[in-house]
């Protein structure tokens, strides 16, 4: 797939691609060697996310109905094998949360990516079904990629801190939509024997707080680091076994930000 040993991916809410590439997204990109980047929250058409990404790319983007709202796009330097809009549920055909790509590995195995937006939830409205409806139906779906592909991986927003490891402030938000006992329950599972995946970041920097991924845009959270872990490379075991680093590409100030989310960049050995 690359000339190099490794094949780097990165996932990042890009908080409107617009925006992102205002404030020096096309900079961060230009300098990363990434060989597979995938967005959430583009909110935006597809000719404007085509003119501002260039040539040199091949894209696929699931723009969301809802006009200004969601839409996810996977970014590839090589032609994917097959490409597919959406998880499965016909209930959110149109809104924009989820892609998926095959790619062809130099050993001749095959991987598949997507790039998953879930709801940011709120507690005891409809946002908070749908996330539980979006949730449900990627434990039917991630086991059914598994079989289907020798490796797999589930990038993205995935909107739940599913330790108290993920959260710096996880004692004052146990009862809001992103670290509900009822959210991380899923990833218990997506992570545990009944599914099976790993969580990628977390398994290369061991039992520490963070490394954060999103921060918000109130008070001093960013510039003090209090931040949630909610981006994900969610991996089958033979990938994950692959990867060599991870890193969040955290910007070095407040100002310099082009997104709220910070770059999520892992490398696998091919």
């Amino acid at each position: 797939m690359a000339e190099k040993d490794y094949l780097r991916i990165a996932t990042v809410n890009v908080n409107g691609i617009r925006a992102a590439y205002r404030k020096g997204m096309a900079e961060w990109l230009a300098g990363r060697d990434v060989d597979i980047l995938t967005l959430q929250e583009v909110r935006a058409p597809d000719d404007v996310v085509f003119d501002l990404i260039g040539e040199g790319w091949h894209i696929l983007h699931a723009e969301a109905e809802a006009k200004g709202r969601a839409g996810v796009a996977l970014v590839s330097r090589e032609k994917p094998l097959a490409t597919r809009v959406g998880i499965g549920d016909d209930y959110f055909a149109t809104t924009g949360r989820w892609v998926e790509a095959d790619f062809g590995l130099p050993n001749g195995e095959k991987l598949t990516v997507v790039s998953a937006y879930v709801h940011s939830g709120e507690v005891d409205t409809p946002k908070q079904v749908d996330k539980y409806r979006f949730l449900d139906t990627m434990i039917t779906r991630l086991p059914a990629l598994a079989a289907e592909s020798d490796h797999v991986l589930i990038t993205g927003d995935l909107n739940v801190g599913h330790t108290e490891l993920d959260i710096k402030n996880w004692r004052g938000n146990t009862k809001r939509a992103g670290f509900l006992p009822e959210e991380r329950a899923y990833f218990d599972r997506f992570f545990g024997e009944e599914i099976g995946f790993k969580d990628v970041a977390r398994e290369l920097a061991g039992p520490v707080d963070g490394p954060y991924t999103w921060w918000s845009q109130r008070g001093q959270a960013f510039d003090n680091d209090t931040g949630w872990r909610i981006d994900y490379h969610m991996a089958t075991p033979a990938l994950a076994a692959r990867a060599r680093q991870a890193v969040v590409d955290r910007a070095a100030s407040y100002d310099t930000r082009f997104s709220d989310h910070a770059p999520l960049v892992v490398d696998y050995s091919l």
